[in-house]
């Protein structure tokens, strides 16, 4: 085991150095100048251009320049907003949490509803159930996130009045941030109003964000139940007599969760790094929207660092993803 889990280190530390330097890039490829953007109308300064140039290290050779950025990004310094002038650590942290909320609340429903949508399409092939779950699975990932967002805020929220268009919390609350999850701290705080308020704010992105999710899980799941139904261990167990749902609850499932894990630790991964989308749309206070305001502004430190951080969350998912692995499944960590 513990063999398994140092090779998966290694593994997730060479892909960091890979990140650090497609993010070191970004900022060297992406269009304008940032040092413009910094001195405004004092740009066409030649002199005070060179200096700032210096200042900010665009003036060293290219290799020496990400060395500098490594050597920051080691010790904990993710960089400076140009516009707010505020620690991108800092900003990072301030939106990461609502972020976390939806992705919770997202990936909870696409399990609560997808693993038992798979497990009975997988155990009633070909049946009017099997039928009806992959169509209900395909139309729910065919659909474009920005086009079901805008018609659920349109049949929810405008025209039956039961949730709000955006935003986190309804504007006459106030919540002093203990956890940074909304949910906990107006639980935490006794004001079950405001409590309210925020989970009606959270219904429909998390039904947003959640959809596509629920489909990959619902169709993974019967994938995968369908070609360990067929394995001669399960034909087996039936034939000493157990019961149907003790051959799929216990025998079946607990090998077929091994793709199913791997789809949702994908999934989860990629809406914490940022669901842009449902974010934008719904006006959520989270890495997204952050992220998408970064590129308005060109604000080239916060989008490289915010970056950096977001795919920093998706390969630390996928580490804990592949350390699951080996707990579900003693093969996988003695396989050489």
């Amino acid at each position: 085991m513990i063999q398994f889990v140092l090779s998966r280190v290694g593994l997730t530390i060479v892909t960091f150095f890979g990140v650090t330097i497609l993010t070191f890039a970004l900022i060297r490829l992406a269009p304008g100048d940032p040092i413009l953007l910094i001195m405004g109308e004092r740009g066409m300064d030649p002199v005070r251009y060179a200096q700032v140039r210096a200042e900010m290290g665009f003036d060293k050779p290219m290799l020496q320049q990400y060395w500098i950025y490594l050597s920051d990004l080691l010790s904990g310094n993710f960089g400076r907003s140009i516009i707010t002038r505020e620690s991108v650590w800092v900003e990072f942290t301030h939106a990461f949490p609502a972020t976390i909320e939806l992705s919770l609340a997202a990936t909870l429903l696409a399990l609560v509803i997808g693993l038992p949508a798979g497990i009975l399409a997988g155990t009633r092939r070909g049946t009017a159930w099997d039928y009806s779950v992959m169509v209900v699975a395909l139309t729910g990932y065919s659909m474009p996130i920005f086009w079901w967002g805008l018609l659920l805020i349109l049949t929810f929220s405008v025209g039956l009045g039961w949730t709000p268009v955006s935003g986190r919390i309804g504007i006459l609350f106030y919540i002093e941030p203990v956890t940074g999850f909304l949910l906990v701290d107006t639980l935490l705080a006794g004001d079950w109003k405001a409590f309210w308020s925020a989970l009606r704010h959270l219904i429909l992105p998390a039904v947003a964000l959640g959809t596509i999710p629920l489909a990959v899980i619902a169709r993974m799941t019967r994938s995968a139940m369908l070609e360990v139904l067929s394995d001669d261990y399960i034909r087996t167990a039936r034939a000493k007599g157990l019961s149907p749902g003790r051959v799929v609850w216990v025998h079946a499932l607990r090998n077929a969760l091994i793709p199913v894990i791997t789809v949702i630790g994908l999934e989860f991964g990629h809406m914490l790094a940022g669901a842009i989308l449902t974010e934008t749309i719904f006006s959520w206070p989270g890495i997204g929207k952050w992220l998408i305001e970064s590129v308005r502004r060109r604000d080239y430190p916060a989008l490289q660092g915010g970056v950096l951080l977001a795919a920093c969350v998706v390969i630390g998912v996928n580490l804990l993803v592949d350390l699951l692995y080996g707990l579900v499944n003693p093969r996988i960590r003695h396989a050489r």
